[in-house]
């Protein structure tokens, strides 16, 4: 029952920061209006909360030993929760900016807590079912964050998108501090030893690498002086980390000794590669539903929203199976579905019908069901309990980037290759093509009594839809290729095998 209660505390509040992240993309049309904000400008409402709780989900292990876990546990959901309230009430985009700061500060640590939290209270043999939990609640808030966002949007004020955080921190807070423990190795908190330099080469590497990602495709990437800029004090910045953590730094902030162990580095390549499929295929398809196809942002949110209750199936089955046989046959399952899935998404069409876009999108919600459970079970396999707050942070930073870098993909791709392919089309709508001049008699023979668009106009139209059309699904084949290349490294990881040892189970090395 204990164990219950502790797995509630820790995922209600991940899942609200996570559903907060999501809801946001909605309802930012709403806010721009209200806060009369230009389009570039409002985008750093996103932004701001991104580079903020980037920066900090590395630190959070670090954060965790010099405080204690509980206390800082307590401190980010309190300063998450104000903060909403802040930005519920914020007067101007500047104000909304800067609490948005905050709260990422304040969410940032939510995830690498709660996940280092759920693997310590459950033993290593049933890594499955702490994993199945922890990643229901990773993947179902960004499937109702657009359409609880959407929702609250269309019928309350876009605010609301903060206030409903508040009862939930409250409770929150009340909650770990009745039923959170810290363990023994973290009861005795570190002196307060900070490592200056590592602080800085990370904020100004995770921070300008998520800058650039958000920033990218509206500033033309590399033909942009602010791009560029962007691109070369993360790198350098990020170098200069990995070198003083490694050998200079005495306290290091960040632990990438880590990445010695094999689960360790095939499990976040495998995991970075997932969340570009999953980010980039939930930022495509309701796009492609609403921009080609005329749905309302209503019918988008249906269309993922059998996903939902698929992965509420999925990923408790997945637990049990990964907890029964060697996790690296349902990761290759899982793989296999969710590159099937975006490759389905790939040949769709202008003619498709509502459920010929449900269906890929839950084939998704299967195969991401059965590929974060055993991943995140093997990847920590061979990590001892007394490091794990070292090591979900890194995991959970390079998961956030993984989504990041899927959406500047799909994007990036979309634009570029629907402007190719519409030159391209365009080629052949001449006044000697044959069929272009059958189709100008017949569009005047209904156009011209209906007083509507003249017939090139809507040949020109029809033709962008077209060329889009095919930019979509260039960028679905191109997902799907990422993620079936990750059957590769299913190899490289060990198998973990539990026995006995004074009464509690390990791990056999």
């Amino acid at each position: 029952m204990k164990r219950f209660w502790i797995v509630l505390t820790v995922m209600l509040p991940t899942f609200i920061e996570i559903l907060d992240t999501t809801i946001n993309n909605v309802a930012l049309r709403h806010i721009q209006g209200s806060l009369s904000a230009g389009v570039d400008e409002s985008t750093w409402i996103i932004t701001s909360y991104l580079v903020s709780n980037a920066i900090v989900i590395p630190m959070a292990g670090w954060l965790s030993r010099v405080f204690g876990r509980k206390n800082y546990l307590i401190f980010s959901i309190a300063l998450f929760t104000i903060s909403s309230f802040l930005c519920g009430t914020a007067w101007s985009l500047t104000s909304l900016i800067l609490f948005r700061v905050l709260q990422g500060i304040g969410g940032g640590g939510l995830q690498p807590l709660s996940q280092s939290i759920l693997l310590e209270t459950f033993p290593k043999e049933k890594y499955g079912a702490a994993m199945a939990i922890y990643g229901m609640g990773i993947i179902m808030a960004p499937i109702l964050g657009p359409i609880v966002g959407g929702w609250i949007a269309d019928n309350f004020s876009w605010r609301w998108i903060y206030y409903i955080n508040i009862p939930v921190g409250i409770i929150s807070i009340l909650m770990t501090y009745l039923v959170i423990e810290d363990p023994h190795y973290l009861k005795k908190k570190e002196k307060l030893k900070i490592d200056y330099p590592g602080i800085i080469f990370l904020a100004l590497g995770i921070g300008c690498l998520q800058v650039m990602l958000d920033k990218g495709e509206r500033e033309d990437w590399f033909e942009s002086k602010f791009i560029i800029t962007l691109f070369v004090v993360s790198i350098v910045s990020l170098i200069a980390l990995l070198w003083w953590e490694l050998k200079r730094a005495e306290h290091p902030i960040v632990n990438f000794r880590l990445f010695k162990d094999k689960n360790f580095f095939f499990g976040n390549l495998v995991m970075f590669f997932t969340f570009i499929n999953l980010f980039g295929s939930i930022i495509l398809l309701p796009i492609y539903v609403q921009n080609l196809m005329g749905y309302t942002a209503f019918l988008a949110g249906l269309v993922l929203g059998p996903a939902g209750i698929i992965q509420f199936i999925a990923f408790p089955i997945s637990g049990k199976i990964v907890d029964r046989i060697n996790p690296k046959i349902p990761l290759a399952f899982g793989i296999i579905m969710c590159a099937y899935s975006t490759h389905l998404m790939s040949l769709f069409n202008l003619q498709a019908g509502f459920w010929d876009f449900v269906y890929p999108r839950a084939v998704l919600a299967l195969g991401m069901a059965f590929v974060i459970t055993p991943l995140a079970a093997m990847t920590v396999a061979y990590i001892p309990k007394e490091k794990m707050q070292d090591a979900t942070p890194l995991n959970g930073v390079i998961r956030n980037i993984g989504g990041s870098v899927g959406t500047a993909i799909v994007t990036t791709i979309v634009s570029q290759r629907a402007q190719f392919h519409q030159f391209r089309l365009i080629e052949n709508l001449t006044p000697y093509d044959i069929p272009y001049q059958i189709a100008i008699e017949k569009l005047n023979e209904y156009l011209q009594p209906r007083a509507l668009l003249p017939p090139e106009g809507a040949i020109y139209k029809e033709l962008i839809r077209q060329a889009q059309a095919i930019a979509f699904n260039e960028a679905f084949w191109i997902l799907s290729v990422g993620m079936i290349s990750m059957l590769l490294t299913i190899m490289f990881f060990r198998r973990p095998i539990y026995k006995k040892k004074g009464g509690s189970p390990d791990v056999v090395h």
